[in-house]
């Protein structure tokens, strides 16, 4: 016999209902070091959303292999990058959330819902924040993936990270999906804003190389729009910056694996681009919400070392658009929209006189059970 999880009568029958939006990332390790590495892998590699082969095979390369190599050798790569304040992306996506909660709450007042970060893999922990909101009294949530972009390797992994919880509560709340916003309006004019205010600081560079992660190839033929995705927000980006086709390039980063993934890929297409003796690249990575190890290792690092000793000229990184005032704005807009026709908590008295019954039934329930023992 199923058990699913219930408030009780202070957590949820008697209190106000909670409106909540929850804005999901990638997720970060908890250290820089190898045993932390190995949990955070172990934990983001096994998503059989993320890697689609079967399971027992995957299981046997991901436990026999990758988990007793590629933790040293990851937790090297996150040294580079770790602050002070610690994981890069973890302090880059509060920074966000903090922000984007700000600025709903200047738009929205008192009826502005609670936001809160997850993380999909690591800290915090997805399913931690909803059974908090939970025990809070959600009755409403919206959820964002922070992936312009859509792939059933990111967004879709939330979707069921999200109702695999929601499966196990006696009382589901209202659920609102977010699945993409590469063509966003406010998304594309914020890109464009931060690639002009590179140059202007910088210089424009010979070229500008836009640099989204990859996936397989067979998950394009499989039906994933995460390529086409991409191709319509560089097209956007190439009509807001005024530049042609020979000025803006596209080119997918971060493969594994022997598989073929999408192309062209951006660490040969650097090496391609030394070797021809092009000088300064801009590159900016638009799937990218927040800077991470993809983006300040691998790119601002690595395959800058690489276009270098090709022979070409320097490789100037362009932030990803982290919480600046326009992504804020871009993020909290698409939210407020979003919102639209949920009724402020609070506001519905038919809601309001249920709950109250059911409160009092809950009461003389507890009434009659003491009594009877």
């Amino acid at each position: 016999m199923p058990s699913y999880t219930g408030n009780t009568e202070a957590e949820g029958h008697g209190g106000q209902p909670l409106t909540a939006v929850v804005l999901v990332n990638l997720g970060t390790p908890d250290a820089p070091t190898a045993s932390a590495l190995r949990r955070y892998l172990g934990e983001f590699l096994a998503d059989p959303r993320v890697v689609e082969t079967p399971r027992w095979l995957w299981w046997l390369i991901l436990h026999g292999v990758i988990l007793r190599i590629r933790p040293a050798r990851s937790a090297r790569a996150y040294a580079k990058v770790w602050t002070e304040q610690g994981s890069p992306l973890l302090v880059g996506s509060q920074a966000l959330t903090d922000a984007v909660a700000a600025r709903v709450r200047e738009a929205m007042g008192d009826q502005a819902p609670v936001v809160e970060l997850a993380m999909s893999y690591g800290s915090p922990n997805l399913r931690e924040v909803l059974e908090g909101l939970r025990r809070r009294g959600l009755r409403r949530l919206l959820v964002l993936p922070l992936y312009p972009q859509y792939s059933g390797s990111t967004t879709a992994s939330v979707f069921d990270a999200v109702t695999q919880c929601l499966r196990q509560w006696r009382w589901v709340p209202e659920l609102r999906f977010i699945t993409d916003y590469y063509r966003e309006p406010g998304y594309i004019s914020a890109l464009a804003e931060s690639v002009r205010d590179h140059w202007r600081v910088h210089g424009r560079g010979e070229r500008l190389m836009l640099s989204f992660h990859g996936i397989p190839r067979r998950y394009l033929l499989n039906g994933d729009p995460y390529y086409c995705q991409c191709q319509v927000t560089a097209r956007l980006l190439r009509d807001a910056l005024q530049l042609t086709e020979q000025q803006m390039f596209v080119s997918f980063q971060s493969r594994v694996g022997r598989e073929p993934w999408l192309q062209p890929y951006t660490d040969l297409t650097l090496g391609e681009w030394g070797k021809a003796g092009v000088g300064d690249v801009d590159v900016l990575c638009p799937g990218f919400s927040i800077d991470c190890l993809e983006t300040l290792e691998e790119i601002a690092q690595e395959n800058a070392e690489t276009f270098a000793h090709a022979g070409g000229g320097k490789l100037r990184y362009i932030p990803a658009l982290n919480h600046r005032p326009a992504h804020v704005d871009t993020l909290a807009s698409l939210i407020q929209r979003q919102l639209g026709g949920w009724l402020p908590p609070g506001d519905d008295a038919l809601d309001q006189t249920a709950r109250s019954v059911r409160v009092n039934q809950i009461k003389a329930d507890q009434v009659w059970l003491g009594t009877s023992r």
